[in-house]
């Protein structure tokens, strides 16, 4: 799909009360650039109208922060919003919203069709996930937190020490990365040294890895790498490429929690590696949001050379899932700005997190 940028808005992330100017690209999804950098994605099936201050365009989205919204004053922008956003609802327009829901998503499931005729699920899922609607990936990624805890035996790691310190890294995180849904993060026992994000807002950071490193930076460059899986929505795009025709029925009816669905995402959650294309990306995201808290990138990929000296990548490994390529750690390396700020937990706390399961 072409994309083609539109005219200035301004932006507020929901996190922070300042306005910021970006501009507008039509992909996709409604893409929201700042100063060349992508910093949000709204489909266009979720992105509403406010009530506007004056003769202003205000929008939301439904799965984007709370008090995430853009102001829009360019007649052509504001057109070619409405020509793209045919939900751009306001609240006397709710009895509406329903039937013109159907509609969207039948024209989608048409396109969905059309796409796997034409060039098979797999090729074009990257056009595909962006379209998918916030509801149904929280539902995806319901069953698939389901299938995850049947396949890992052990148990979630819950010291409240600990906890507190994962909920710290977990907040400095997000509030640099603006994420347009919120995350979880989780900690399971298991001595596989991986991390993996589930459709949603999941992530599950497996013991093994903090018993592999040596610093917080080293978990933290982790974290954030599979927050940039979560914002470009990788994990869909995966599902897909692996489910093909099964994933396409059960997203053309809804049934994304069904049977054809699970079975997917029972063969497709723990099996499935990235593109490398994918990791390069979740990895520039990763390097941006630590540049922006002043932590450095190199340590994930330090990481990750020592766990291929220790198993050798092995199947169930961190870099089954994140294979990592020379190409990648010099990109890596240049995109390290190094340590401008303290390391965002005290070595107290550091200590707690890696013994969090006890």
């Amino acid at each position: 799909m072409t994309r083609e940028a539109t005219g200035n808005a301004s932006f507020f992330d929901g996190y922070v009360e300042r306005r910021r100017a970006v501009i507008l690209v039509f992909g996709p999804a409604l893409e929201i650039v700042e100063n060349g950098v992508l910093v949000a994605a709204w489909p266009y099936a979720e992105v509403r109208r406010l009530p506007p201050p004056g003769g202003l365009m205000r929008l939301a989205a439904l799965g984007a922060p709370k008090g995430a919204c853009l102001e829009i004053d360019d007649p052509q922008t504001q057109a070619d919003i409405a020509r793209h956003c045919l939900l751009l609802l306001g609240e006397k327009d709710a009895p509406n919203l329903e039937g013109r829901k159907r509609l969207v998503y039948g024209l989608a499931a048409s396109v969905m069709f059309g796409a796997f005729l034409w060039g098979g699920v797999p090729r074009m899922a990257g056009l595909i996930a962006p379209a998918i609607p916030v509801d149904w990936e929280k539902k995806l990624g319901e069953s698939a937190d389901e299938e995850a805890r049947k396949t890992f035996s052990g148990k979630s790691c819950n010291a409240p020490k600990g906890v507190e310190a994962l909920q710290k890294v977990s907040r400095r995180l997000q509030g640099a990365a603006h994420l347009r849904l919120p995350a979880t993060i989780e900690v399971v026992a298991a001595t596989t040294p991986n991390a993996f994000a589930l459709p949603g807002g999941k992530v599950y950071l497996l013991s093994g890895l903090l018993d592999k490193a040596r610093s917080q930076d080293e978990v933290i460059g982790v974290l954030a790498h599979e927050l940039g899986h979560l914002e470009h929505r990788d994990h869909l795009r995966r599902l897909i490429e692996t489910g093909g025709a099964a994933m396409l029925v059960s997203l053309v009816f809804g049934d994304v929690s069904g049977g054809s669905a699970m079975v997917v995402i029972g063969n497709s959650v723990f099996t499935a590696a990235y593109s490398r294309e994918n990791e390069a990306q979740a990895d520039a995201f990763a390097a941006r949001t630590l540049n922006a808290l002043g932590r450095p990138a190199m340590p994930m990929g330090e990481l990750l050379v020592r766990i291929t000296g220790a198993d050798g990548g092995g199947p169930s490994s961190i870099l089954h899932d994140h294979p990592l390529s020379a190409d990648r750690l010099e990109a890596l390396k240049a995109a390290d700005k190094g340590e401008t700020a303290p390391p965002l937990l005290s070595e107290e706390e550091w200590a707690a997190l890696k013994g969090i399961c006890g």
